[in-house]
């Protein structure tokens, strides 16, 4: 049962960092367009990413990851690699909260950030991306 569990755990972290990656991006084409067809697409194109795949994602891929840690205590409380990675994950979740402001910010045409400033933002999830897997794979603590 464990390894069906932790099977999509992975599923869902996947499909929640594909939606991490994508939403910014479209933050960027959305900053960068003038006409009014383009912007009314991209706004609809971000809610349905956030509300249909980043929105789910998150939730299956905290709610996994409990019940893991619910089915192998030892494996995991006490190790420092977990608890830097679940700080991570809190500032994940901060950081997909964050996504939501811009999203609606771009929603009610109030957002004052530019392309540039969504480009830098957009590399944001592959940083946690790969500390993460580094902290679970290598477990350097």
């Amino acid at each position: 049962m464990y390894q069906w569990v932790l099977a999509f755990h992975l599923i869902a972290v996947i499909c929640w960092f594909a939606a991490l990656f994508y939403l910014p991006r479209l933050f960027v084409y959305h900053a960068m367009s003038d006409d009014q067809i383009s912007i009314e697409r991209f706004k609809v194109m971000e809610r349905k990413l956030y509300r249909g795949i980043a929105n789910p994602s998150m939730i299956a891929t905290i709610l996994l990851g409990l019940w893991l840690v619910w089915m192998a205590p030892q494996a995991y409380i006490g190790q420092i690699w977990f608890h830097l990675k679940i700080a991570l994950v809190v500032l994940l979740v901060i950081y997909h909260h964050l996504c939501l402001m811009h999203m609606k910010k771009l929603a009610n045409d109030q957002s004052d950030k530019t392309h540039i400033y969504f480009r830098v933002f957009n590399e944001v999830p592959v940083l946690f991306l790969v500390l993460i897997v580094i902290l679970v794979i290598v477990k350097p603590f």
